[in-house]
């Protein structure tokens, strides 16, 4: 069994590619005081004092990655050509993560998330305004971000997919799928993860994380009852991850199945994000140490730092190697 700082010098040697649903978080902080009526509607105003933003979604995992020290990161998704996308890429560069392979679409969106949150209390306690697309990629869209991954999925030893969109409007089509399906045939040295909301079952020969919400829904879909065992088999993967929140990671292997323990946390600061940073740590760690059991203990330690600080926060090495410390073994 590798020691932590072993794995965490392993991160520095890696290059990693998240491809996907690139997004941008807006913490906006408002007055209530200054909610004062407008004079022409007469609508009360939410007056917002600061703001600030990080990398949201597939960038969420990208934020993790840096910050955990891994060598090289990069992202491949679509942005619009307006200021949520301009906001998006000074928060990639900010934080080291390399933007270059963003395809920027004129009559695309960019995904945004802005959360208000109450000056006074320090709670978000109004309805989260989200800047969604409302119609699929356009061909000429889809063939951009195919000829970025084609170009570049070779220079990178593990390959994130976050797969965010709720229906067939995110950057993750069904001919990005295949073509990760073909990196995953074609390069067997190469580990691609995939982290999918709401169509985990589409994907094959692929490590898949999904939640146990998640989990359980893609089996009542194809088979009418729940059964992990099965849908690995359906994915036509090694290893199927499903995480279960406080009580750790259920690991699905051919013919066995594993339970990887966390350390429950009573109070959680923000559990947003939990999954992102369980994704980014997890899929290092098993790049590095070969170890399902391994890597899903790291992505314990990465997801119980980070459920500790508001927002999708991240962990650093040496936030990793106190958890460890407390951490089950």
């Amino acid at each position: 069994m590798m020691h932590i700082s072993e794995i965490l010098n392993g991160l520095a040697t890696r290059a990693a590619l998240v491809v996907g649903d690139i997004c941008l978080d807006r913490w906006c902080t408002y007055d209530p005081k200054a909610a004062e009526p407008s004079r022409e509607t007469g609508i009360p105003r939410i007056g917002v004092v600061g703001t600030e933003v990080t990398p949201g979604g597939g960038g969420t995992v990208a934020n993790n990655l840096a910050a955990l020290g891994v060598g090289r990161v990069a992202v491949i998704g679509a942005i619009g050509a307006d200021g949520h996308g301009a906001e998006l890429m000074r928060a990639l560069l900010a934080r080291g993560i390399e933007s270059d392979l963003l395809v920027t679409i004129p009559d695309f969106q960019t995904f945004t998330y802005t959360k208000l949150i109450n000056r006074e209390t320090g709670i978000e306690d109004l309805p989260r305004v989200d800047f969604v697309n409302a119609r699929p990629l356009s061909p000429h869209a889809e063939e951009q971000l195919l000829t970025k991954l084609r170009y570049s999925a070779g220079a990178f030893d593990v390959i994130l997919v976050s797969d965010q969109a709720e229906a067939e409007q995110g950057v993750v089509t069904a001919a990005v799928r295949e073509y990760i399906h073909e990196i995953a045939e074609e390069s067997r040295d190469k580990l691609v993860w995939v982290d999918s909301r709401v169509r985990p079952e589409l994907f094959r020969r692929v490590v898949v994380k999904p939640n146990r919400q998640e989990a359980e829904a893609a089996s009542m879909r194809l088979f009418g009852k729940v059964d992990h065992e099965r849908l690995r088999k359906h994915i036509d993967t090694r290893l199927l991850v499903v995480t279960h929140g406080a009580e750790g990671a259920l690991l699905v292997e051919p013919g066995r199945q594993e339970w990887v323990k966390t350390r429950p946390n009573p109070q959680p600061v923000d559990i947003c994000g939990a999954g992102d940073s369980f994704s980014a740590g997890a899929a290092m760690a098993l790049s590095v140490t070969g170890s399902p059991a391994q890597a899903a203990r790291f992505g314990n330690l990465v997801a119980a730092v980070t459920i500790t600080k508001q927002g999708t926060g991240t962990a650093s090495p040496e936030e990793i190697r106190e958890a460890d410390r407390e951490m089950p073994s």
